[in-house]
């Protein structure tokens, strides 16, 4: 059965919100009011976590703490901190942030990878709290995360300096533990209990909060001083919020995602963005986007196979299926207490025959009137491709700015669109 598809033309999405010009030069200004010689000694050994998520200029900021640290005689190391992606393995987790940039040759200290953990208490709710061992056998830890809303959870904190200890710095033994207790307390009261106890026994010594605007560039930096992790991570969430990408065209038939991945977010789609933060496969009505039918073209390979998230789509490119890690996969979904998100949805060859036959399932709507939207990511939308039912509308909005006419979809004669990294030939 062939379609008749819509036509489509592109917009930019215009969003507000600041933008740190000179990134090194703020981590350092902000590591310096903390005034951390009053509390680190020179020759003694700080840990600093870095995570799997695709931080604008993690490099460069993990690079700055590292040289404010050796800058007051310290000996700062690295330590891979992401729960269980990498395969939970060391050499896996490893690999994942030296492919962002974060080697020992750029950052200038050792990289200490391992899964190995320590078993630090026990909470009220009565599980144990799990530590990274070379982290807590550091004299001292930096925790760096972005603060952004969470994918699952809705509270004053959601993902960021807390969720890194229990979740980055718990590795694949604190994560498992930690993804169970929530199904049965509430995310807040686990974060709370298990970061507390935290920041008490694990000699944290400060945390590099980072925001970004919608645009997936560094919004603000702060250095936050343990005692002050709760608080200063609730302000920092009202920013995130404020601040995040969104799809401005709310109302979605079909949404074609270019690729998803542990480097966009979590869940491998940011579900904030998509409207299915409580629902693999529906939407709230109190969510930003109201999307009926999700379909997936490919995985970034900064993920390395781990396509979780994929689960919550309707269709999918079966390219994005071979490109699958099933097991680290697997892991990753089980670990984070979804295993939906691991399942394999309906799959074709190639993108006519995936519009073909997802663009008949979004309604009574003729698939040439749907509202069709595709974008690259869930963390790149300044620019975004609309179809024709949308023209109207983009036209009489001031947050919108529209680049081309309307034009067909650009298959070529296999039946397959361009990768989005040729997207500036569609223009």
């Amino acid at each position: 059965m062939t379609t008749t598809l819509p036509q489509m033309f592109r917009v930019r999405q215009l969003f507000d919100g600041p933008r740190v010009d000179d990134v090194p030069a703020e981590v350092e200004r902000q590591l310096a009011a903390l005034n951390l010689q009053e509390r680190i000694s020179p020759g003694q050994s700080v840990a600093v976590s870095c995570g799997s998520r695709g931080i604008a200029n993690i490099h460069l900021i993990i690079k700055a703490i590292a040289g404010h640290l050796n800058g007051i005689g310290a000996e700062p190391f690295i330590v891979p901190a992401m729960g269980s992606h990498g395969g939970g393995t060391a050499e896996g987790q490893r690999a994942v942030i030296e492919s962002y940039g974060v080697t020992e040759e750029f950052v200038g200290c050792p990289i200490r990878s391992s899964m190995e953990t320590v078993v630090v208490c026990e909470t009220d709710e009565g599980f144990p709290v799990h530590f990274d061992r070379t982290a807590y056998e550091a004299d001292h830890v930096v925790v760096c995360n972005r603060v952004k809303p969470h994918t699952n959870f809705v509270g004053e904190i959601e993902s960021g300096l807390m969720k890194m200890m229990l979740i980055g710095l718990g590795k694949h033994a604190g994560a498992k533990i930690y993804h169970r207790a929530i199904l049965d307390y509430s995310f807040g009261q686990i974060v709370r209990s298990v970061g507390r106890r935290v920041l008490k026994q694990c000699s944290i010594v400060a945390g590099v909060a980072l925001v970004e605007n919608s645009y997936d560039e560094t919004a603000r930096i702060a250095a936050v001083a343990p005692e002050e992790f709760e608080q200063r991570e609730k302000e920092l969430l009202v920013s995130a919020k404020k601040w995040m990408p969104r799809l401005l065209l709310r109302e979605v038939d079909l949404l074609l995602i270019d690729r998803i991945g542990k480097n966009i977010s979590g869940t491998g789609m940011d579900t904030n963005v998509i409207g299915r933060k409580f629902s693999d496969s529906d939407v709230d009505g109190e969510e930003m986007a109201d999307v009926r039918r999700i379909v997936i073209r490919g995985l970034t390979p900064e993920s390395h196979g781990n396509a979780t998230g994929i689960g919550i789509a309707d269709f999918c490119k079966t390219r994005l299926v071979e490109e699958m890690d099933v097991e680290a996969t697997q892991i990753n979904c089980l670990t984070g207490g979804s295993p939906s998100g691991a399942k394999v949805p309906i799959h074709y060859e190639t993108d006519r025959q995936l519009l073909d036959m997802a663009l008949p399932t979004i309604g009574l709507t003729e698939p040439q009137d749907a509202k069709m939207q595709w974008i690259q990511d869930t963390l790149h939308l300044r620019e975004i491709e609309c179809s024709a039912a949308y023209l109207e509308e983009a036209q009489g909005r001031d947050d919108l700015e529209i680049l081309t006419e309307l034009r067909d979809l650009p298959l070529d004669e296999e039946g397959n669109l361009p990768d989005w990294e040729a997207a500036p030939a569609l223009v």
